[in-house]
């Protein structure tokens, strides 16, 4: 069997040690097509982001980089614009044949949290070659906003694959055939091609941009905060936006996507050519998310964007990224949205779950 590993293979790996757990598995933490990791006790602040290396441990490297410990166990702030290193409550001991691959939960990226999963002898951010064992980190860089963490909280998630599962563009038209993948033309090239939304159908709110100076977010208080204290509204009439150097924007994909029960997919950036920015992708989609069978019709891709060196016109209809996506090795007990409390179900344009509607 080939594909991505549904959530009772993932429960599988658990129970044989393949996964292991300081902490047993808590509610929500399997997904339909991965598994959510969990913050340790202790970050780790140091001085530059790093990979560990082949023959090397992270915990060696740390050694060379640490400046100081923070205690997260009683909750502890981590600052914007620093580097921390967090051992993960999770560790693997994966069987041959079995490749891992990590990302940033959705939440985790509309904050501008850029978190990447480091291993033993890695030199690639969240990638776990075949037959990895050791344990895992989180490295954390706050970008745009300060965070209180604590101990269990999950930032980002891993997914795990047997063989080659990525559809090939054949594949992708053969499945857009069968359930429209996108509504409308889709754009197929090395995965699925998708534009921004800067032409709303109602009004004049195309995005936010995130703003300099904010107050700390605690991340276990949802629909919390008033995002005109973090976000300032971007509205346009004109079908664009310039966007500035070094600002972090939330934006929205022009096309309602749908990921089939049998399909997960990743987003990946586009061309680097296409302009002076960049689209961060916190990106698993599961199976299910935009599916009319999950009550997903009309879910968007929310857009994190971020511009480079120069001030650059994005305009209506720009494509800026593309989904890859691969097929699971077995349809998922549960998909996406189907009273799991899937959080962006249906979405449009959508802030994180911390800012109140």
């Amino acid at each position: 069997m080939t594909g991505v590993l549904p959530s009772q293979r993932i429960r599988d790996l658990i129970d044989t040690g393949a996964i292991k757990l300081e902490h047993p598995v808590v509610a929500g933490q399997i997904q339909p097509a991965s598994l959510d990791l969990r913050l340790g006790t202790v970050a780790y602040r140091v001085r530059a982001s790093f990979l560990a290396g082949e023959g090397r441990s992270v915990a060696d490297r740390l050694t060379e980089f640490e400046m100081h410990r923070v205690d997260l166990t009683k909750g502890a702030v981590l600052e914007k614009g620093c580097v921390y290193v967090v051992p993960l409550m999770e560790s693997l001991a994966l069987p041959q044949g079995i490749t891992a691959v990590a990302n940033a939960k959705s939440s985790t990226g509309r904050l501008d949290l850029l978190t990447r999963t480091i291993t033993d002898g890695g030199v690639e951010f969240d990638r776990i070659v075949p037959g990895y064992v050791g344990p895992l980190y989180a490295e954390i860089c706050p970008r745009s906003f300060s965070v209180l963490v604590r101990p269990g909280m999950r930032l980002n998630q891993i997914r795990f694959r047997s063989g080659h599962a990525v559809l090939s563009d054949a594949e992708l038209h053969n499945l857009h055939a069968q359930t429209p993948l996108v509504d409308g033309t889709p754009l197929i090239s090395d995965g699925l091609g998708f534009s921004v939304d800067l032409a709303p159908e109602a009004g004049s709110l195309v995005g936010y941009r995130a703003k300099p100076h904010t107050g700390v977010i605690d991340l276990d208080l949802l629909n919390h905060y008033d995002p005109r204290e973090f976000w300032e509204e971007i509205h346009s009439d004109t079908r664009q936006i310039i966007l500035d150097p070094g600002a972090f924007y939330i934006l929205v994909s022009r096309e309602a996507v749908t990921i089939p029960p049998m399909q997960a997919a990743e987003m990946a950036p586009y061309l680097a050519m296409v302009g002076e920015f960049r689209v961060h992708y916190a990106g698993f989609f599961d199976p299910g998310f935009g599916h009319a069978e999950a009550g997903g019709a009309g879910s968007r891709g929310v857009l994190e964007v971020r511009c480079h060196e120069a001030p650059f016109v994005l305009e209506h209809g720009q494509v800026v990224g593309r989904l890859v996506y691969e097929q699971m090795e077995a349809l998922p007990e549960q998909l996406y949205g189907q009273g799991i409390k899937s959080n962006y179900q249906g979405q449009g344009l959508k802030l994180s779950k911390h800012f109140r509607a």
